[in-house]
């Protein structure tokens, strides 16, 4: 006696009971989870909202652009515009030729003192946070109190004290005085922000690493350091940014022309008489353009580094 075909779907039944034809029924389906869709009411209003917000950050930054494309006469024109009638790409060229600003001279000397600054932040703060997170000593809570309070005191304070204690040491109108004074006014937010990176590091990894033969100084460096890299980043930035566009102790301290950073020298386009519109505009844009291009290639570790620690 032959036996009855059995049906495709049958077959799938049997399969997915078991093989079993007495436990035959639909197979229950996943339930997926959806987002709910946002009104479109909403995401106009986003969109108008971030518009407007990017219209404001921008639109000053276009004004300096289009400025530094003009002659002087249609800057300070009695009807002015916002875009230049005839536009002037001379002026990036013309105002590096200015016989009382060596622009070139200048950029060297912002670019140095603003690297070795860094640099020297670093240095010295990496371990001193290293240190301070991870150890316990005698006053560890006074030193760390003495570094916060040091974030009180800023470089326009001090300018007249400093310029009177480098003349004493000969160090007077040298880049090495700015870039101590730098590194000086920058150590305590350096050192603070990579304290809370290591302090957040769970000491029972130092504590394996030592257990596996590992030295003081390798646990340091190929242990904690990758953990805590975004936080060495974000000191990294504000400290080169702070030192970059640091101006009160480098007009007193710099006295000459071609050692004076970027941020001194914009200000000898404007005179008592007459002021160089398109050249200041000018100089702006190269000034904050190397800034501008670090954050875009650093942005994601920056975030990281600013977010970290807020979800647990």
């Amino acid at each position: 006696m032959e036996a009855a075909p059995t049906s495709p779907a049958t077959t799938s039944a049997m399969h997915n009971s078991g093989g079993s034809g007495s436990r035959s029924g639909p197979v229950p389906r996943t339930r997926r989870y959806t987002a709910d869709k946002v009104p479109l009411g909403t995401v106009i209003l986003r969109m108008v909202v971030g518009f407007f917000i990017l219209a404001v950050f921008v639109l000053p930054y276009l004004i300096m652009f289009f400025g530094s494309v003009k002659t002087k006469s249609q800057i300070r024109s009695v009807d002015p515009t916002y875009f230049p009638q005839e536009w002037h790409w001379e002026n990036f060229v013309d105002m590096w030729s200015t016989p009382e600003t060596p622009l070139v001279q200048n950029m060297i000397s912002t670019v140095i003192i603003a690297v070795c600054a860094t640099l020297l932040v670093l240095a010295v703060a990496l371990p001193a946070a290293y240190y301070t997170a991870r150890f316990k000593f005698p006053g560890r809570m006074v030193f760390l109190f003495l570094v916060i309070v040091t974030q009180m005191l800023q470089p326009a304070v001090l300018t007249s004290g400093l310029f009177r204690q480098f003349s004493m040491l000969g160090m007077n109108d040298t880049w090495a005085a700015m870039i101590v004074v730098n590194a000086a006014f920058n150590l305590s937010f350096a050192t603070w922000i990579m304290h809370s990176f290591f302090a957040g590091i769970p000491k029972e990894i130092d504590e394996a690493a030592r257990m596996d033969g590992a030295s003081q100084m390798s646990v340091l460096f190929r242990i904690n350091l990758p953990l805590v890299w975004p936080g060495i980043v974000t000191a990294i930035i504000f400290t080169f940014v702070a030192c970059w566009n640091e101006f009160a102790a480098s007009l007193v301290i710099l006295s000459t022309a071609g050692n004076q950073p970027i941020s001194v020298a914009l200000t000898k386009f404007v005179g008592q008489y007459e002021t160089s519109w398109q050249y200041v505009f000018g100089v702006s844009i190269i000034g904050i353009l190397p800034v501008v291009l670090l954050f875009m290639l650093i942005e994601k570790r920056l975030v990281g580094g600013l977010t970290t620690g807020g979800v647990k």
